[in-house]
Order: C-alpha cells, then structure tokens, then sequence
C-alpha cells in the first residue's frame, strides 16, 4: 500500500490538465494574452495580433492600435481615450463600459461587438463596417459615423445628440427610444429600422429612405424631412404611409 500511494499521486500529476499561466503587464503582445488592470498608455500595437486578448480594466489612452487584429477581445471598462484604432480588426470585440471618447476607429471591422454602456463622444467610425452590433445606452454624442455600415445594430437608448451618420448604412437597425436631437441623419439607409419613441428633435433626415421604418410615437416635430422616404413606414400615430411617400407620410 505504501509504494501504491505515491504511484497514484505521480499518474494524478500527469493527467491533470495544465493550468494556463496568467500573463503578466510587462509579457509581449500575442494571440490570447492577457492584460487586466494594466497601464499601455501610448503603447505602439501597431499591426499587432491580439486576438482574443483579455485587457480588462487596462489604461490604453493614447495607444497605436491601427491595423491590429483584436478579434474577440475584451475591452470592458479599459480607457481608450484618443486611442488610435483606425483599420483595426475587432468583430466580436466586447467594449462593455468602456471610455473610448475622442478614438478613431476610422474603416474599423466591429460587426458583432458590444459596446454597451460605452463611452463614445467625438469619436470617429467613418466607414466602420458594425453590423449586428450592440450599441445599448451608448454615449455617441458627437460622433462621425458617416459611411458606416451598421445593418441590425441595436442603438436602442443610445445617446447619438449631433452625432453625424450622413451616409450610413442602419438597414434593420433598432433605434428605440433612442437620442437623435440635431443629428444628421442626410442620405442616411434606414430601410426597416426601429425609431419608435426615439428624439429626432433638429435632426436632419434629407434625402433619407426609411421605407419600411417604424416612427410610432417619435418625436419629429422639427425634424429636416426634405426628400425623406417613407414608402410604407409606420408614422408616429400608427398609420401607415403609402407608397411614393416623399418628405412626409400621406
């Protein structure tokens, strides 16, 4: 029995699973690393594959993140103020809580990613492909999304005050209850999109096509409707427009 024991304890040993080491601040970029609670200001990521990363918490104000590969990985509550992210690879990136006032993710891929509860004003997603992405009681308060693509995205409860998505593509998308007071909203795609009981207050929707949108209960009482499109939508008192339906709903 004695020479048995320590046998057995030898061959747990062996077929117990490898604990995965806990990457440390200072380890080099990688697939995977792991990054929580560190301090990367002005870090120079640069064409880095970070993919599934985990930077929880992390202070990357400032960083250089342009043309990484940040696919699935975790930016909840980090600090990316003026982060430099234009080009960036980040589908399926999850940016929960986080600051990212004031970054450029210019021509970014964000299709699938959360940001919800972020912080985004003054930052910059001109023609950022975001589809299907959360956006749930985001802060975009003067942000530029002109171009971008965001079909299905959810912006419900969104604050997008004087932001600018001249351009854009939110075919499908859910804006209700959402902030769109002096928005720009020009030439703008927002065939089936959700807007009931969304504050389009000032905001400029010339030349937009909402075929199909829903604006039950929204707020369009100063709205620019110049050359919009409402083919079909429902207007904000449940009524159906009809086809052919040009800067307001008959």
């Amino acid at each position: 029995m004695k020479t048995l024991m320590p046998r057995m304890g030898i061959l747990l040993l062996l077929l117990s699973p490898a604990v995965p080491a806990v990457a440390a601040c200072d380890d080099p970029p990688a697939r995977d690393v792991i990054w929580i609670n560190c301090d990367k200001q002005g870090a120079d990521l640069s064409d880095a594959d970070l993919r599934g990363a985990i930077l929880t918490r992390s202070n990357l104000e400032g960083a250089r993140l342009s043309r990484a590969q940040l696919s699935g990985a975790e930016f909840n509550f980090a600090n990316l103020r003026a982060a430099h992210l234009d080009g960036t690879r980040l589908d399926k990136a999850r940016f929960v809580n986080a600051n990212l006032s004031g970054a450029n993710l210019d021509s970014a891929i964000l299709d699938g990613s959360s940001f919800d509860r972020a912080i985004l004003t003054n930052a910059n997603l001109d023609g950022s492909q975001i589809r299907t992405s959360s956006f749930y009681q985001t802060d975009l308060r003067d942000a530029t999304l002109r171009g971008a693509v965001l079909l299905k995205a959810n912006l419900s409860q969104a604050d997008l005050s004087g932001a600018d998505l001249s351009g854009a593509d939110l075919t499908g998308a859910t804006l209700a209850q959402a902030s769109l007071e002096e928005t720009l909203l020009r030439k703008t795609l927002l065939r089936g999109a959700n807007l009931e009981k969304a504050n389009l207050l000032g905001a400029d929707l010339s030349g937009a096509d909402l075929t199909g949108a829903s604006l039950v209960n929204a707020e369009l009482s100063t709205t620019i409707l110049e050359g919009a499109v409402f083919d079909d939508a429902q207007w904000t008192n449940r009524r159906r427009c009809r086809p052919g339906s040009v800067g307001e709903c008959r």
